[in-house]
């Protein structure tokens, strides 16, 4: 490990601001979105990508180094943590609807980087306990079904129309979001259907790991509504939709069809990439997405720079506050699709 590579301690900088929102509220509150969405992007325009090296991992750590990996770690604590503290604020103090409307952003954009994105980074890894840390993540989200569809289903038909995570070109995010929203959830239950058949198993049957992770979401929904009320539910569920980067990863890329009538293999220009620095380390370099998909066993701090893959204009937390725009997103976005199909 370089001295350079504690750079990865500044995601933490997003869970701090939130705490932050938390303690002072007032203008506060809104301070985890205008870091993310407002100082981020413009320090990602002022300092662009330069001299990138391709095929030189992020870092020289080793692909199970103890930092790298407790960096991730110490992301399920202090994610649950923040979790039960907002929920405490938001049911508990009195607050202005500005203030409500600022944490509730603060939260999803932290349950988005701190939950999500390093759950899905555990949920690659083949130990025991880094897949249940995973889960542990996405049930805070109420996102458990994303465990068996992002691995099995995601990686296998991204970048086809039979990925619900894949945006399609012209789509509006606003259109995309209950489109993947129901379609993950489908493809979860028709794969984890396939496998116990191929087990002779029924799909309606205690072996189906949907249904578990359906019940375990259940149960935390009516501990927070016991605890918290409907107001503490309505929080939590506020800050559970987190749509926006699975809508900028693979907007509008298409995988050819191959005489057999199946797809292509996945390659890097299925995947959107930015090389810009802060974006790359706030979401422990999910940006680099195309040597993601091309090795998804491979941790994040040892992504390439696959340079074959197309490249965002800025940082995927600029191109994510674009997204929420669609007229601006397909103006920027449109004509640098590679090939609309």
């Amino acid at each position: 490990m370089r001295p350079t590579d504690l750079r990865y301690l500044s995601a933490y900088l997003v869970p701090a601001c939130v705490a932050v929102g938390l303690v002072w509220r007032g203008p506060w509150a809104w301070l985890t979105p205008l870091f993310v969405f407002g100082l981020v992007p413009l320090l990602e325009l002022a300092w662009p990508p330069r001299n990138v090296v391709s095929n030189e991992p992020a870092t020289a750590g080793a692909a199970h180094h103890p930092f790298f990996d407790w960096l991730l770690y110490l992301c399920v604590p202090l994610h649950v943590g923040l979790l039960v503290w907002y929920l405490v604020v938001l049911t508990q103090v009195p607050l202005t609807g500005a203030e409500t409307t600022g944490l509730v952003l603060s939260m999803g954009i932290c349950g988005g980087s701190l939950g999500i994105n390093v759950a899905h980074e555990l949920g690659h890894r083949s130990r025991g306990y880094e897949q249940r840390l995973a889960q542990v993540l996405l049930g805070s989200a109420l996102y458990l079904h994303f465990f068996i569809e992002h691995n099995r289903g995601h990686h296998r038909h991204v970048a086809t129309p039979l990925d619900p995570a894949t945006s399609r070109f012209n789509e509006p995010f606003w259109q995309f979001l209950p489109r993947a929203l129901g379609g993950e959830f489908r493809s979860a239950w028709h794969l984890e259907a396939e496998r116990l058949r191929r087990l002779e198993v029924p799909a309606w049957s205690g072996q189906n790991q949907l249904l578990r992770f359906m019940a375990v979401q259940l149960g935390a929904v009516a501990i927070v509504t016991l605890v918290f009320g409907w107001i503490g539910l309505l929080a939590w569920a506020g800050a559970a939709l987190f749509q926006l980067v699975n809508y900028v990863e693979h907007y509008g890329l298409l995988r050819q069809r191959t005489a057999g009538g199946g797809y292509e293999r996945v390659q890097p220009q299925h995947s959107w990439n930015s090389e810009h620095a802060v974006g790359r380390i706030l979401l422990y370099e999910l940006t680099r997405h195309s040597d993601h998909h091309y090795l998804a066993s491979r941790p994040y701090h040892t992504l390439r720079h696959q340079p074959a893959s197309p490249q965002m204009p800025t940082g995927y937390p600029g191109m994510m506050l674009l997204a929420a725009v669609p007229p601006l997103w397909f103006k920027v976005m449109n004509r640098r699709v590679p090939a609309v199909q």
